[in-house]
């Protein structure tokens, strides 16, 4: 009997301690009147004691504490064996954060279940929010499975990539896959989305995709007709490979068409590449090719080609024609981190020279009305601890109009920097003698001209130019009379030829020959010049108003130039049939770098700058000297001409003059520029040795002069005492220098898709809406021969206003006085539309008439999500 006395005070010693050692661990909280908030750690773990095989050891299936928390309170329900949270309810479980108003976990079931509260006003409040890593869900209710890690969520609300999922009940089968009910997804950020895409049920992929069944598009809750039996939607994050949807279009001369359809190809994190094309009813198509690339403070750069084979017209119409044109762009720029001593750098524009004007699918106006066409690939190296550089270089240059071509292939420079070989070596050079610096420069140069027809061909290389050239200039600089700044310097050239020519008169054609002589030949020539200049200031003084003084600056300069005589190398040859016509030549005439000058040359170069500034008070502090305000009057006014002591008539060289200022907060920019001749010209147009104030003329005839005007404006420079600090300066002047469009801009140009969904906020304007317009004129007058007229004489405008904060129009125009018409035409109109972005290009008339219509989602994701129409321009009229 005391054995079982024993045994049952054992069993009740046990059973107590069992019951503190629980309390221990769980703590219950129910203060509703306190804004403490208590953190419980346990390890749920409830397993079947009947179950338990002693031989074994139990495992628990939770591999992570749950940490949990709540505003009111946590309350413990041993029965059921369940925890209720209450009001701000937190739930931490490895890398899963649950949020609610409510959450009550079951340790039988495993389960967590989730949701809100209503408030007093009958608002849901506190929906729960689901995150696991990066991914977050806001819900109406759920149910979280610990153990499997499945969830069932009620009308949840996600958002991957920037498309944001709802759905009416969506079953989470991981962290990495989860299926939608009745799914809805857009990217509009609208409590009542501008539009979304409709589908009964969808599977998502995060960070890879979306794929559902049948679709339908839903625009402000108006179902479409557009339906889409599936429907499939990247969201990796970054760059992703994926069809390139078309432009469908027609016109009359190529029938229907569809254009930039492709795929794209994101290789890896350096490289990607872009494959479209275009194709055409009546047997018209191109291909293109696009790649960009880059390393991370290394390089980046970017790369297209495009071939076309066009068709006009139809076979056997009399407006039938067929051609193939090509195009290739490359751009390499090499970071300044890379190597300081070392750059690569390309800039590549080659290919047809018709290319942009008969291209059905080149919409750059820019690239239309330009003439010329230039590229280089260039690498520079500098040598560390000499004073020596080079550069090397491919360049090219290209006339459209004229389809003449030049290249060098290849280039190459070595320059030494200045040095003073006479310099001490430590301390300020003292006297002429230590100034005495020496420069030097080599260049040696492959030239080949050639036309668009027979680039690539055998032929171009038969007309090639090569050479080598050298010069060097030795020179100082010294002080005389205090003021006068003496600089003497003499150069040399001497240039380097492989071929040369041979003129001679040929009895038996009858006419001058000209042989090509291969072999090295040389030349050298040099000249010596000194020039003086001072700078002179001039104050002019005011004792009352505003304007305090005027300060005229001149900088005169008189400079000495000779050159020997270099007509050694010259040689004679017959002309004609009569034996006295004898002409003279040099065989280096041909030569890349020409030939030595002939003639001696005893000359004297005079010039003059000028400018001119003012000194202002400002309204508010007139008798205070520190407020004073510096203003330009006169950047530039600038005279230089030459006379040439050795000449035997027309000794003096034509004044040429160059002004410039700014006017009106320097928003007008105005130069001119003339040239006057000091000699008179005979009925044929040709210079005579005689003063044009001796024949019957004025002192100096103008010869051509040119004005150019440029103005800018904006509302934001249209404020009552709005006083601009520095920053507002500089950020306006980078807003002038920047494109004017005066040309137009691109067609096609979508810098909406940049934005992505950034959502201009509507705010009244206050009866003022934003614009901004520039202005530039342009005029040209000639009269070299006496012809006396107006060569060029035009208007051009450009402006852009916002109706409204979501409204853009914008026009680019201009008006030729000269030929009396309108120039190039281009109006352009944007809307805002949220989550969708709407746009216009017209050009109304001229040989580039068309126009470009488009409305389509901002998103990166529904770029493809969109309609455009293009109207190819009808070449045929022009």
């Amino acid at each position: 009997m005391h054995t079982n006395i024993r045994y049952i005070v054992q069993f009740v010693i046990i059973f107590f301690f069992g019951i503190s050692l629980s309390y221990s661990q769980i703590k219950l909280t129910k203060n509703k009147d306190s804004d403490i908030k208590d953190t419980d750690n346990i390890t749920m773990t409830a397993p079947d004691t009947t179950k338990i095989d002693s031989t074994k050891i139990n495992k628990e299936f939770l591999k992570d504490n749950i940490r949990k928390k709540a505003l009111d309170y946590i309350s413990n329900d041993f029965t059921t064996e369940t925890v209720t949270l209450y009001n701000e309810a937190e739930l931490y479980f490895e890398d899963i954060e649950l949020k609610a108003g409510i959450i009550t976990i079951n340790y039988r079931s495993n389960l967590a279940f989730a949701k809100g509260i209503i408030d007093s006003l009958g608002n849901y409040t506190q929906k729960p929010e689901f995150k696991q890593g990066s991914q977050v869900t806001i819900q109406d209710s759920l149910i979280y499975n610990f153990k499997n890690e499945k969830a069932l969520i009620y009308n949840s609300r996600t958002e991957q990539q920037g498309v944001i999922i709802t759905g009416n009940l969506t079953k989470r089968e991981n962290d990495s896959t989860f299926y939608v009910d009745k799914a809805r997804f857009t990217s509009s950020q609208k409590e009542k989305p501008d539009y979304y895409i409709q589908t009964s049920n969808i599977k998502v992929i995060p960070n890879s995709k979306i794929v559902g069944g049948l679709s339908n598009l839903v625009i402000a809750d108006v179902p479409t007709p557009l339906f889409l039996p599936f429907f499939y939607a990247p969201i990796t994050k970054g760059r992703a490979s994926g069809f390139l949807i078309p432009t469908w279009g027609s016109n009359k001369n190529q029938g229907y068409f569809l254009q930039n359809g492709g795929y794209y190809f994101s290789i890896n994190d350096y490289f990607d590449l872009a494959l479209l094309g275009d194709i055409y009813t009546n047997g018209s198509w191109g291909v293109r090719a696009e790649s960009n690339y880059g390393l991370r403070y290394k390089f980046t750069g970017s790369f297209s080609f495009r071939y076309e084979n066009l068709i006009n017209s139809q076979l056997g119409l009399p407006d039938y024609s067929k051609s193939t044109n090509y195009f290739i762009r490359w751009s390499h720029s090499q970071s300044a981190q890379s190597n300081p001593n070392s750059r690569f750098s390309a800039s590549v524009n080659f290919g047809s020279s018709n290319f942009f004007r008969q291209s059905y699918n080149e919409s750059s106006s820019p690239d239309y009305l330009v003439n010329t066409f230039s590229s280089s690939v260039n690498y520079y190296k500098k040598f560390v601890g000499t004073p020596f550089n080079l550069n090397a270089s491919v360049t090219h240059t290209q006339n459209t109009n004229t389809d003449k071509v030049e290249m060098n292939l290849p280039s190459l420079q070595v320059n030494m920097d200045r040095i003073y070989p006479f310099a001490p070596k430590s301390g300020a050079k003292k006297n002429a003698l230590q100034n005495i610096g020496l420069t030097y420069n080599m260049s040696a140069q492959n030239r080949v001209s050639t036309t668009g027809e027979d680039l690539f061909s055998g032929d171009m290389f038969q007309n090639a130019q090569s050479g080598i050239q050298q010069n060097a200039a030795l020179g100082t600089n010294m002080k005389a009379l205090k003021y006068l700044t003496i600089s003497p310097n003499l150069s040399y050239r001497e240039v380097w030829y492989f071929k040369t020519i041979d003129k001679y008169w040929d009895d038996t054609i009858e006419d001058v020959v000209t042989d090509t002589i291969n072999g090295f030949e040389a030349f050298r020539e040099y000249n010596a010049n000194v020039s003086a200049s001072t700078t002179v200031y001039g104050m002019f003084k005011f004792k009352k108003g505003r304007l305090q003084a005027i300060r005229h600056t001149m900088r005169p300069s008189v400079a000495y130039i000779y050159r020997p005589d270099f007509s050694n190398y010259y040689d004679e040859y017959q002309a004609t049939l009569d034996p006295r016509d004898i002409r003279d030549y040099n065989k280096f005439q041909n030569g890349i770098y020409g030939g030595p000058s002939r003639g001696e040359s005893n000359s004297i170069g005079l010039s003059l700058n000028n400018s001119l500034e003012a000194k202002l008070m400002a309204k508010d502090a007139i008798e205070d000297e520190t407020k004073a305000e510096k203003i330009m009057l006169l950047n530039n006014l600038n005279f230089s001409t030459s006379y040439n002591m050795v000449a035997d008539s027309l000794n003096w060289s034509p004044v040429r003059m160059t002004a410039g200022t700014q006017l009106l907060n320097n928003k007008l920019n105005i130069n001119i520029n003339a040239s006057m001749d000091p000699y008179a010209i005979n009925a044929n147009g040709s210079r005579i040795d005689r003063f044009n104030i001796n024949n019957g003329g004025s002192l100096f005839r103008l010869t051509n002069a040119g004005l150019s005007a440029n103005y800018s404006i904006s509302s934001k420079e249209i404020g009552r005492n709005k006083q601009k600090t520095d920053a507002d300066k500089n950020k306006e002047k980078a807003q002038n220098s920047q494109s004017n469009d005066m040309f137009g801009k691109k067609i096609n140009n979508r810098e909406q898709s940049n934005n992505k969904d950034k959502v201009k906020v509507a705010k009244l304007y206050n009866a003022v809406m934003p614009w901004n317009f520039s202005f530039r004129y342009s005029l040209n007058y000639s009269n070299m021969m006496g012809q006396d007229q107006i060569s060029s004489n035009s208007l051009q405008v450009s402006g852009d206003i916002e109706f409204s904060p979501k409204w853009h129009v914008g026009i680019s125009s201009g008006y030729d006085f000269e030929n009396k018409g309108i120039t190039y035409t281009q109006l352009r109109f944007e809307r805002d539309l949220d989550s969708w972005h709407f746009s216009f290009n017209w050009v109304p008339f001229g040989d580039r008439a068309t126009y470009y219509f488009f409305i389509g989602v901002k998103s990166g994701i529904f770029s493809d999500l969109k309609y455009d129409k293009r109207k190819i321009p009808d070449k045929r009229l022009f």
